[in-house]
């Protein structure tokens, strides 16, 4: 239509797009382009690699290495606790299965120069066609326990290594610290808050997918509801009290917006005087037929907050609205705050669930919020292999493809698991890696993540009391097999 430009004619047009700009400037002038997303599209997952996987493809390729491998995805160390929930396969699956080389990006590698282009050429047609075992979603597993075994051709199985990593540390991090976070909460509902704070979109997005798999009752976060039917939740922000002339008008306000679903956030002045006009509000919504859910505490000293909101909510006889905490918290607050009697229903944790905080809030020990999970070689065309670091013992890797059996008493809670060769016989103990894709084709049915999560629930009921204590947990029992040392020689 005559006289209408496009957003992006106008941002990259000559004149037209620098309108604003001044006529005279000491600063650079650069060629204007389009703001991008930067979101990763399905064209786009191969390059999900550190430049040495391709490096390395390139001299395997010249070599002609055709060797079939196995790569174990495990975790060495647990950074808090005692057990990690098991995070993030669906994603690393459909990136193996869906992992494409464009034209586009071939072309792109290709103007760069050090890989040639017979190389490139041998990745066009690309496809998997080897197998994936692995422990299923929301699993509780300890150090050292095989959690993937990726099978295939070597070239191939190492251009998995970067995506799978950065799934898999992320977000098993994530569930395990949720569990913790559940655990503290001693039944009440914790929900994620943390998008805002996570380290980036992405993370955002599968860190509200983890806190679920871990016993989170939900998220702030509205496109993780819709993605992964997670159920969403949210208050009010203190934007909406302040912009109006007084609190108890912004309360009215939303409470006529939301009457069957009314939680007040009372402490953007005076959380005590916030309390008092909650329950002016309250009692307006009895009179019309409703209730009010929740008021919500986001700063402050919530243990003495908590309870003499409680007080205040109760002498009106408003027994049945509950409080809801957020600010801060961790499974170390929480714990602290329930055992000092905090009267609080439910609790939203942010950026100490969705970064991982490796640390406890109470005593400042920790370090950093990630999860070491390593990929390494542990078998080629059929020979155990692994490494042995002589200057870092810690860092050697056990050879062989490995499965894991887990004992369990008469009751069926947790005793101990073996690890053992693949091929070994083992009279008891349930297997643990099951399979995903057998010759590049998948044969696992992935359940909702409402199953992952009712699973993790029912397997951590069975994981002892002294192995998920928040600090000082008690080590569980983890045994290599006898054969083993005929491997390690």
């Amino acid at each position: 239509m005559k006289g209408i430009r496009s957003k992006t004619e106008k941002i990259e047009g000559g004149k037209e797009g620098r309108r604003d700009a001044p006529q005279s400037s000491n600063l650079p002038i650069f060629q204007s382009s389009p703001p991008r997303s930067a979101l990763l599209s399905v064209d786009e997952m191969a390059l999900f690699v550190d430049y040495y996987q391709l490096t390395m493809g390139q001299a395997d390729f010249d070599a002609q290495n055709n060797s079939v491998i196995t790569a174990n995805y495990y975790v060495r160390t647990i950074p808090q606790g005692q057990y990690l929930i098991t995070a993030g396969l669906e994603q690393v699956v459909h990136y193996i299965l869906n992992l494409c080389w464009t034209d586009g990006t071939l072309d792109w590698l290709a103007e760069r120069g050090d890989l040639r282009a017979e190389y490139l050429d041998s990745l066009r047609d690309f496809r998997f066609d080897g197998s994936v075992f692995a422990v299923p979603e929301g699993t509780p597993v300890f150090p050292n326990e095989p959690i993937i075994n990726v099978t295939g051709r070597s070239r191939d199985v190492q251009l998995f290594e970067t995506y799978l990593l950065c799934v898999m540390n992320f977000q098993t991090l994530i569930a395990t610290k949720a569990s913790r976070i559940v655990h503290a909460a001693r039944g009440r509902p914790v929900f994620d808050f943390g998008a805002r704070r996570a380290h980036g979109r992405d993370a955002g997005t599968l860190a509200a997918r983890a806190a679920f798999i871990g016993g989170a009752s939900g998220t702030s976060l509205v496109l993780a509801g819709r993605y992964f039917d997670i159920p969403y939740v949210g208050t009010m922000a203190h934007k909406f009290v302040s912009e109006r002339t007084t609190e108890l008008d912004a309360f009215r306000d939303y409470a006529a917006a939301f009457p069957d679903s009314t939680t007040l956030l009372i402490d953007t002045y005076d959380t005590l005087q916030g309390a008092r006009n909650a329950c002016i509000v309250a009692k307006e919504m009895e009179a019309h037929g409703a209730r009010l859910r929740a008021v919500r505490l986001d700063s402050g000293d919530l243990l003495m907050l908590s309870q003499q909101v409680r007080h205040i909510l109760d002498a009106e006889g408003l027994d049945y609205v509950q409080i809801i905490a957020s600010h801060e918290l961790d499974e170390f607050q929480i714990d602290d705050l329930l055992r000092n009697g905090a009267p609080i229903d439910s609790f939203g944790v942010g950026t100490r669930l969705a970064t991982g905080a490796n640390f406890d809030s109470i005593t400042g020990e920790g370090g950093t919020s990630a999860l070491s999970g390593v990929y390494k070689l542990v078998e080629s065309d059929g020979r155990p292999v692994g490494k042995q670091s002589l200057d870092e013992p810690s860092k050697a890797t056990i050879p062989g493809r490995k499965q894991i059996y887990r004992l369990t008493d008469a009751d069926g809670n947790y005793v101990k698991d073996k690890v053992t060769l693949w091929d070994e016989e083992v009279s008891e103990g349930q297997t643990l890696l099951v399979p995903i894709i057998r010759n590049g084709e998948l044969v696992y049915d992935f359940p909702t993540l409402h199953d992952i999560q009712a699973q993790t629930d029912a397997e951590l009921k069975k994981l002892p009391a002294p192995h998920k204590r928040l600090t000082d947990a008690a080590p569980y029992a983890v045994e290599l097999h006898p054969n083993w040392l005929i491997v390690n020689g």
